[in-house]
């Protein structure tokens, strides 16, 4: 905009503004500081001290960046920060700034950081007198007629004086004569002189009239400027052309197109001849920039468009006419036109970036401040008002500050530099124009990181397989774990959990903390160790450190490195040696003896082959290679040896074999001889194979009685069973903590759960018991609208407002999210009307208490009692406390700790997951009772608690004895046949008993009553139960839960403690879902 919009600009719009400003915003307005300064001082004078004014501490300007923000222009204030006083930094010429009279106010952005503010201060600009009136011509010379009648009236030239106020001209004054005095017209803000005849002239006495006419101003002192005027007197024409109206007016609108035309004017003159031919001209009022715009036709009177038309510029343009005739002298005739401009929109707005942060850390407020904007646009009305916004997506917003036209970027959300780390924010200012013009500011922001991720592996447990006697001191396998911040917050550090103990294997194994390699500082023996775990950390180098570890299992492959071991013959020695006798009438196919060996080895590396290596007589002996037993080819004849040496090579099936040879020497006795030492042998032997005999038939009839009492026992449970639903039980072996396996079934319109507790062998779960029932949500049934279960009927809406009113108090664990719509009607006819649907989220606090799921005793007390064997080894996992919490996100991430314990270097408690492990072995000193009482709590923020406790039976182990004798090599052929016997007739009936099982199960499984089982898989479990069994029975359905259950089921607390009522997802699904009650 030019410098008169400018000066009105800043001038009286300003002031308006702000007095409106202090009238719509009281205290937040008058925060506004106003100083006056007069123009032409010198640089460097103190305008006011606005630190002091705006009450801000002196000593921490500097600190706070404390300064003047000017834009894109030249700054003629600036602040000293150490004083905080405003200082004049340029040249200041008021009228630059602002031409007129009205006041020149000038509006300074004052900007403090930490915390960020921005404060305005006015400053005014006092008018002195430093311009004298100024003409724009030198010499203006006019030509009369004489007798032209006094009271004639020719208008002069018109000062100049940029000045305002008291400064700009006050009055013209005019040399002392007797023909001519001054007269001044006061035509809006601008006095306008007028030549007046006071005395008709006399061409005869004077032709020539010089007069001096002076424009003073009102300052102090007073300056002034003179015109030369001249008068020649012409003879008489006495008609002047005269206008049709005094003064025309007319609206264009801006940037019309150059040789428009504008308006057309007309005067007539009632004189003959060149006397009444009119010429037009503009006057000697008018601007030289209106010049510059319009041009005028001094024939037809039209008047054009000769330049640019900017109503930012100048929004009235007048025009001072004048029409002349040709006579001599010329009589002439004044009116003036005023055109107005409309305003169009051909500016867009304008956006300036006050301040801007480049860097946010991820870890913001929603609300942090990012910038600071404002906008401004050169047109005017409905043309000049901005719509701000930020127009792609992002975590941003503008929030606008009490000053029009001011707004700051703020955070909105959350920000996540590992999913967005840079931000292009796209700020659009549009104007409400028509067509609205609009323009684009970028903002690049960087998002920083913090240390909010936590190393992480991709797999957990990892699986590691080692070739035993592996090289020491070598890398075996590496871990890797990865972070998703940069820099520091991701330079990741790994070590190895060390137990302590004396016998752990970590401490034969090393990590680089850098890469993750393992080094093994031993050679591992299979044979020794065939498996072992141990846990790595991996923690990143961020404030405050974060860790995450891994459990890694190993699995160590067995080598071919055993050779195999000869148990017998052995001698007295411990050579594999021994004699054996056998009588000469021996028939073929006689056992000689057996040859008895052992691998250390497994598989093929283990698998045994035997061989004859040596003998006297290969007629005569055979030796089964997988057995290595040794019998008679033939019968003996006179002719054979009395002695034979049989050398027998036991090898293994590695790649790389290994063997070992045993000899055994026959001797061939009478039989008379060999019944002698056979009585010997039998005398010493007969007690030990006798006992073997004996424990093998017990051994036969405990399992055939087992078998049958089973038999019966399956018979009388699958004719007693209720028809009334039917389950198919899943056997489920791999579980690892309290309860051992659940089924689901369904009776009327609710679903069960029936969960097993662990039990021991041989215990049983007596029939008729509802200890163990939890309750589940059915969601087969789909909803209604007008069901009891409608939301909407605990709404309502009052009709004239739209308030929507809650008439009870909503669960988050009972109806997370709801759906409704709402009906706007108007009251005309016909009666019209809309709809919108609402979506209410439920936000979720913690109202709910963690619930112990195992231990649980049969009162409903978390009370349960584990018993574990006195020699069981350190790490030993005693029992796992299991717990569920209807609460989700933190108010449902639970914590165990140790609350009592009555020997704190005995057990140990995982946190996370609740599982309890021995530190150490037990000692005879050791007590046989323990007392372990478990804290589990939520992490909300006013955390709630629940208690189970454990007690810790510690009981003798259970020996095993072993039922054969490897060194019981001289039995008789008829004991070793009936041990033989025995033991196929006992291997026959235990797999008779185990097909049987199969086949009962299998008949059960596939049983058709009234209500078929169906089984439903339930795999996505993610915290305490382990597993079950689903199935359906009428409208229901059921599930026997096992040692984990998954998050959101619900215990109902009374006499069904274990039973789960499932969801069923063959209905459809209703827009309020019940998961807890």
């Amino acid at each position: 905009m030019g410098i008169e919009t400018n000066g009105r600009t800043m001038g009286s719009d300003c002031l308006a503004f702000y007095l409106s400003l202090l009238m719509l915003f009281g205290t937040q307005a008058s925060a506004q500081i106003r100083y006056s300064v007069p123009e032409e001082v010198k640089q460097g004078t103190v305008v006011g001290n606005v630190a002091k004014d705006l009450g801000l501490d002196i000593a921490t300007l500097t600190d706070r960046r404390f300064r003047v923000v000017s834009g894109s222009k030249e700054a003629i204030f600036e602040v000293n920060q150490n004083n905080g006083a405003l200082y004049v930094h340029s040249h200041i010429d008021r009228e630059e700034l602002c031409q007129g009279s009205g006041t020149c106010l000038m509006e300074l952005k004052i900007l403090v950081e930490n915390p960020l503010e921005i404060h305005y201060v006015i400053v005014e600009i006092t008018d002195v007198n430093d311009h004298a009136p100024i003409f724009p011509e030198k010499e203006q010379s006019f030509e009369i007629a004489e007798h032209t009648l006094p009271g004639r009236r020719f208008q002069l030239e018109t000062a100049r004086d940029p000045d305002a106020g008291v400064n700009s001209i006050r009055t013209y004054t005019l040399t002392s004569n007797e023909h001519f005095e001054v007269d001044i017209r006061q035509s809006d803000e601008e006095k306008i002189p007028f030549l007046v005849l006071k005395k008709s002239l006399d061409r005869e006495q004077k032709d020539k009239h010089t007069l001096l006419l002076t424009a003073v101003d009102g300052g102090k002192p007073q300056r002034s400027g003179t015109l030369n005027v001249t008068i020649i007197v012409l003879d008489t024409n006495d008609n002047r052309p005269m206008f049709s109206q005094e003064v025309y007016q007319i609206e264009i609108q801006e940037n019309v197109p150059p040789n428009t035309l504008v308006l057309k004017i007309n005067a007539s003159d009632p004189d003959e001849g060149s006397n009444g031919e009119v010429i037009y001209s503009f006057g000697k009022s008018l601007r030289r920039k209106g010049n510059n715009i319009f041009e005028l036709d001094k024939s037809t009177g039209e008047i054009r468009v000769k330049g640019l038309v900017d109503f930012e510029e100048n929004d009235v343009h007048k025009l001072d006419i004048e029409a002349s005739d040709k006579a001599s002298p010329p009589l002439t005739g004044e009116c003036r036109v005023i055109i107005k401009i409309k305003d169009i929109n051909d500016n867009p707005p304008e956006i300036e970036v006050t301040s801007l942060s480049n860097t946010v850390p991820e870890d913001s407020k929603p609300g942090t401040i990012v910038s600071l904007l404002s906008v401004s646009d050169k047109d005017s009305g409905v043309n000049g008002k901005i719509i701000l916004q930020i127009s792609n997506n992002v975590p941003f917003e503008l929030k606008p500050s009490y000053k029009e036209n001011t707004y700051s970027v703020v955070t909105k959300g959350t920000l996540d530099r590992e999913q967005v780390s840079h931000y292009e924010i796209t700020i659009k200012a549009t104007d409400c124009g028509d067509p609205p013009l609009s323009t684009f500011k970028t903002l690049s922001i960087q998002i920083s990181d913090v240390n909010d991720n936590s190393p992480h592996f991709e797999q957990n447990p990892l699986h590691f397989y080692l070739v035993e006697n592996n090289v020491a001191g070598e890398a075996i396998f590496s871990v890797r774990a990865t972070d998703n911040d940069v820099s520091e917050n991701a330079a990741i550090t790994y070590h190895i959990v060390r137990e302590g103990s004396q016998n752990d294997v970590t401490s034969f194994l090393n990590v680089n903390s850098e890469n993750g390699h393992i080094t093994a500082l031993k050679s591992f023996d299979f044979e020794t160790v065939k498996t072992f775990q141990f846990h790595v950390v991996a923690s990143d180098s961020g404030s405050p450190q974060l860790s995450s570890n891994v459990t890694v299992n190993v699995f160590i492959l067995d080598q071919n490195d055993n050779a195999p071991v000869i148990l017998y013959p052995l001698s007295s020695n411990g050579s594999a040696e021994g004699v054996e006798e056998i009588p000469r009438n021996a028939n073929a196919g006689q056992v000689v003896t057996k040859v008895r060996a052992y691998d250390a080895d497994i598989g093929y590396n283990g698998w045994l082959l035997f061989s004859l290596h040596e003998v006297t007589e290969h007629s005569l002996f055979a030796l089964d290679r997988y057995t290595g037993q040794i019998r008679t080819l033939r019968s003996f004849t006179e002719t054979d040896e009395a002695e034979h040496k049989l050398l027998i090579l036991v090898k293994d099936n590695g790649n790389v074999s290994l063997s070992a040879t045993a000899t055994v020497i026959v001797k061939v006795v009478e039989p008379k001889e060999a019944f002698a030492a056979s009585d010997v042998k039998s005398a010493t032997n007969h007690d030990e194979e006798s006992n073997v005999t004996f424990y093998l038939m017990i051994t036969l009839a405990s399992v055939s009685a087992l078998f049958i009492i089973s038999i019966i026992v399956l018979i009388a449970m699958q004719c007693s069973k209720s028809t009334d639903y039917t389950s198919k039980y899943l056997q489920e072996t791999n579980y690892d903590g309290t309860l051992c396996h659940s089924i689901q079934y369904r009776s009327g319109d609710k679903r069960y759960m029936l969960v097993g507790p662990r039990m021991s062998i041989g215990s049983t779960i007596v029939p008729g018991s509802h200890a163990n029932t939890l309750v589940l949500p059915d969601r087969r049934r789909p909803s209604t609208e007008g069901s009891q279960n409608d939301v909407t009927s605990f709404l309502n809406v009052n009709s004239e407002n739209g308030h929507i009113t809650a008439l009870k108090s909503f669960d988050f664990e009972t109806v997370k999210t709801f759906q409704f719509h709402v009906v706007a009607s108007d009251s005309g006819s016909p009666q019209l009307s809309s709809n919108v649907t609402v979506n209410v989220f439920i936000l979720d606090q913690n109202d709910n208490a963690p619930v112990i799921l195992y231990p649980l005793s049969s009162n409903g007390s978390a009370e349960g009692v584990e018993e574990i064997p006195r020699n069981a080894n350190a790490g030993q996992v005693v029992t796992k406390v299991r717990a569920y919490d209807a609460d989700i996100g933190y108010n449902g991430w639970l914590l165990f700790s140790l609350q009592e314990v009555t020997e704190h270097s005995l057990f140990a408690l995982d946190r996370y997951t609740g599982q309890i492990r021995t530190l150490r072995s037990f000692t005879e000193t050791d007590e046989a009772e323990h007392k372990l009482l478990i804290l589990v709590k939520d992490n909300g923020n006013v955390s709630l608690s629940a208690t189970a406790t454990v007690i810790v039976k510690v009981v003798e182990p259970k020996e095993a004895f072993a039922a054969s004798d490897v060194k019981s090599a001289t039995n008789h052929d008829e004991e070793s046949n009936v041990t033989f016997y025995l033991m196929i007739t006992l291997a026959s009936v235990s797999a008779l008993f185990i097909i049987s099982i199969i086949v009962l199960i299998a008949m059960q499984c596939s049983k058709s009553t009234d209500y078929t089982s169906k089984y439903l898989q339930e795999t996505n479990y993610d915290g305490t139960l382990c597993h079950s069994i689903q199935y359906r029975s009428g409208d229901k359905r059921y599930m026997l839960v096992g040692p984990r259950m998954s998050i959101g089921s619900t215990i109902v607390p009374g006499s069904h403690a274990n039973t789960l009522v499932l969801p069923d997802r063959r209905r459809a699904s209703t827009e309020v879902r019940a998961y807890e009650t």
